[in-house]
């Protein structure tokens, strides 16, 4: 899919890696439709757009709010006409053991991270399927292989990408198209930087921008799946699939599961 004048919502836009990802879609000359619940976060990330010359609109919700999402996307489409390209950015952590976490921390994962790009794919959906369209997800290397410490977040992830996996082959044939991107550990902004933990030593970051471009050679390529990570991640994924418990054994060796439980407040 062409970028120049599609019509994008991006869900998380207020900071960290959407601010990337909208000043990149921004500057293939997409409008933009940012949406988070910082007001503040979304006029800073429209002033930078807007300051290089690119067109970003803001609408101020919170993800939590699944029956809301309805009347959101009248609003969004009200803004600029329909959706051609729906990028699901956004997303949250919480750090704990299991056994501690609330009711209600597992929920506002769940929601936010899942249900609601779900949700709002299904609004967007008939749609996009007389006219063409494209749905990103940003899921994560942690619903690859789990997370210790970060189960609920692990478990959304995981849930992106099987989604994923199975509405590419549903929509195959159709004019929409669906990828998922597929991060690791990400340096200089977003939620791992803000936790000023270091990471594994043995996989690194990589870096904001790396994601925001894989997101746009996704919309481009029509990508099924992007891993943005240093190093030979594939292979190691597959080991883990061949023997999970083996799999157990190198995410030990790389310490990410020191790294989670360093996170835990």
């Amino acid at each position: 899919m062409e970028i120049q004048n599609k019509t994008v919502l991006l869900t998380g836009a207020s900071r960290g890696i959407g601010l990337y990802i909208a000043k990149t879609l921004a500057n293939a000359g997409a409008v933009l439709i940012g949406l988070a619940r910082s007001e503040d976060g979304l006029n800073a990330t429209k002033a930078e757009i807007e300051n290089e010359g690119g067109t970003f609109h803001t609408l101020s919700f919170d993800l939590n709010n699944i029956s809301g999402l309805s009347e959101l996307v009248e609003q969004a489409t009200a803004i600029n006409g329909e959706i051609d390209i729906l990028v699901n950015n956004a997303g949250i952590e919480r750090y704990s053991k299991y056994q501690n976490y609330s009711a209600d921390e597992v929920r506002d994962v769940l929601n936010v991270n899942l249900r609601a790009p779900l949700e709002l794919s299904r609004l967007l959906l008939p749609t996009m399927l007389e006219r063409g369209g494209h749905i990103v997800t940003v899921a994560s290397l942690a619903g690859k292989k789990g997370m210790a410490y970060n189960t609920p977040y692990s478990a959304s992830k995981a849930g992106l990408i099987m989604w994923t996996d199975g509405m590419r082959q549903e929509l195959r044939g159709t004019k929409v198209s669906i990828s998922v991107i597929c991060p690791g550990y990400i340096s200089d902004t977003g939620m791992f930087h803000d936790s000023h933990v270091d990471p594994p030593a043995l996989l690194g970051t990589s870096k904001p921008q790396a994601v925001a471009d894989a997101v746009l050679k996704a919309i481009k390529n029509n990508s099924a799946e992007i891993i943005v990570n240093n190093g030979p991640m594939k292979p190691l994924l597959a080991l883990g699939q061949i023997s999970p418990t083996f799999g157990d054994a190198l995410v030990r060796k790389f310490g990410v599961s020191e790294v989670s439980k360093k996170r835990i407040k």
